[in-house]
């Protein structure tokens, strides 16, 4: 890696950063996924659920009695919000990998030029 120049070095950092950021927004994004899928969940088992029954929803570490109508708009409210937040973390992910690989060209054709000599 010393001989490497400072520049080559910066930006094979530069390419770890960027995969970590772009493993940290999988995560994210899986996260809200499965949100997503538990919140589309409880509405199926809501229809199923007459309009005058208790309903329960956990908020914190407290469970308190909600109508039925107020629940589902709750959880259609969640699934709302967290699928805006997964177009937002893809849209960041596209562009991540999209520099991450503008980058790793560089890298690849930095070191390749660098094998006879050049650069």
């Amino acid at each position: 890696m010393n001989a490497l120049s400072p520049k080559i070095q910066n930006q094979i950092a530069m390419l770890q950063q960027m995969q970590q950021q772009m493993q940290t927004i999988g995560g994210q994004k899986a996260q809200y996924e499965m949100a997503v899928r538990e919140a589309k969940r409880a509405i199926e088992e809501l229809s199923d659920v007459a309009e005058d029954a208790p309903v329960f929803l956990s908020v914190g570490t407290v469970m308190m009695e909600k109508k039925k109508d107020a629940v589902l708009t709750t959880l259609n409210d969640k699934i709302e919000t967290l699928e805006l937040r997964i177009k937002s973390l893809e849209k960041q992910e596209g562009m991540l990998s999209g520099k991450f690989e503008q980058l790793q060209a560089q890298v690849k054709q930095a070191l390749e030029g660098k094998a006879p000599g050049a650069a």
